[in-house]
């Protein structure tokens, strides 16, 4: 446990005493959003030779997929939803527009806790087949298509809530896992709230709906410091970033999805996603394919007339998806999910077998691979800063040693954190050896998937 330090109190309370100041940066974050997503989509696509520093749209790219995301990852496991609350131009338009919106209750469909999980596989393996990474089109209607729905779920429901960002947002259940790292929280005192009913400040508005009182984390909390102070029992304090998954564990609100957004989807989908380019598995796979077909005279699955939505088809720049293309990507990216999110659950199940324990330690033993699962979104994300910086002319010799070394790290902390949890459960000589061997045989297999990509097939 580590002791409060007041300065962090005192920040919080800024957040809450500058509302306004926020709001403005919030409209500003909005702003230059909506002209990174929208101005690159109605210009021509740019030329071979063109840089950031002279076309918008390169620029954008670079922003977008270079800066923002991977960064945005990484301030979840510095700062916690700090993101969410203060500068999502997704959750600031949504919560805007709810004030002005018919403010119908909450439909129970809407609540299903399986809509992040959902959504965030949906929008992954959409964004590979129509190359999000790369055309402003195709990152206009991912990204844009989310913030129109954010914005319709915002006017329909609540007033002054974000109805989306507690319950679909895509990235949500990503921000919720990496959030529980965060070696700062907003701490709230149970018996101090209720013993202080004297007066206090006003009630605040929790725009992602959490009931204050009982709050024991990061993972639903926006950080947004509304409520920082609130009757004493609320301030933003330091902790162990091992804390929340040690202690907290597996919010019950949350059931059975966290572990499988975790290993299904940030580990198993989303290295399909960032590999299939460079795998020669792939290659093969979709050669064979296509020798089965021609051989059987089958040839309109070889046809790149795709529309751009769908299939990425930009003939100009030689960049079009045949549908074999779109059926191979589906098919690795899939598998990749099934086998190494099966094998990972195999493995913690077989850890947890031979613990004799039960679903609990299930789903706590599966959020000690966060910060791996953490590690490989960003590895793969800032691949594209790596490429669009080396188009530039930088050498970036540093990159390789900084990927082994974040790698490393990040398969040390999850393998401290399993042996954590499986001492707390209780278990002890052969039995918690053998239960750590199959964690960290599940982190082996992970980690030679990134050192395939990296390093393997360069």
């Amino acid at each position: 446990m580590i002791t409060n330090a007041p300065w962090l109190a005192r920040v919080g309370n800024l957040l809450r005493q500058h509302a306004k100041a926020i709001r403005l940066i919030q409209w500003l974050v909005v702003g230059f959003y909506l002209i990174l997503l929208l101005v690159p989509a109605v210009l021509s696509l740019p030329p071979s030779e063109a840089r950031m520093l002279d076309n918008i749209t390169v620029f954008a790219q670079f922003l977008f997929w270079g800066l923002w995301w991977p960064f945005v990852l990484l301030s979840m496991v510095f700062f916690g939803r700090l993101w969410c609350g203060v500068l999502c131009p997704e959750g600031s338009l949504s919560e805007w527009i709810s004030w002005r919106g018919l403010n119908k209750g909450t439909p129970r469909w809407i609540r299903w806790s399986g809509w992040p999980t959902v959504a965030f596989i949906l929008t992954t393996v959409y964004g590979q087949l129509i190359s999000v990474y790369d055309y402003g089109r195709a990152a206009a209607l991912i990204l844009g298509g989310s913030t129109v729905a954010a914005m319709l779920v915002g006017f329909l429901y609540g007033r002054g809530k974000r109805v989306w960002c507690r319950h679909l947002c895509p990235v949500s259940g990503v921000f919720s896992l990496l959030a529980r790292l965060a070696p700062v929280h907003y701490k709230v005192d149970e018996e101090r709230w209720q013993a202080n009913q004297g007066p206090h400040l006003p009630t605040p508005n929790c725009a992602p709906l959490i009931d204050i009182r009982r709050m024991q984390g990061n993972s639903d909390c926006h950080a947004c410091g509304r409520c920082s102070g609130q009757r004493g029992a609320v301030a933003l304090s330091a902790r162990s970033p091992n804390q929340e998954i040690l202690i907290v564990g597996n919010p019950p609100q949350h059931g059975h999805w966290d572990s499988t957004l975790l290993l299904f989807g940030m580990i198993g989908l989303a290295m399909g996603a960032f590999q299939w380019t460079v795998s020669p598995w792939f290659i093969t796979l979709k050669q064979t394919a296509a020798e089965w077909l021609v051989d059987r005279d089958i040839f309109w699955p070889l046809e790149a007339n795709a529309p751009w939505w769908l299939l990425t088809h930009y003939p100009q720049a030689n960049d079009a998806f045949s549908w074999l293309d779109g059926a191979a990507i589906l098919s690795y990216i899939g598998a990749s999910s099934l086998v190494i999110g099966g094998a990972l659950w195999l493995l913690l199940r077989g850890a947890v077998r031979l613990m004799s324990r039960g679903d609990n330690l299930f789903h706590h033993l599966a959020l000690t691979l966060t910060p791996l699962g953490g590690a490989g979104l960003f590895l793969g994300l800032s691949a594209t800063t790596i490429k669009l910086l080396r188009y530039e002319g930088f050498i970036l010799a540093w990159a390789q040693p900084t990927r082994a070394l974040m790698l490393a790290g990040a398969v040390a902390w999850s393998l401290y954190l399993a042996w954590q949890v499986i001492s707390r459960h209780g278990a002890n000589g052969l039995r918690r050896l053998t239960a750590f061997a199959c964690v960290g045989l599940g982190t082996a297999v992970v980690g030679y998937g990134w050192y395939l990509q990296f390093w393997g097939w360069s």
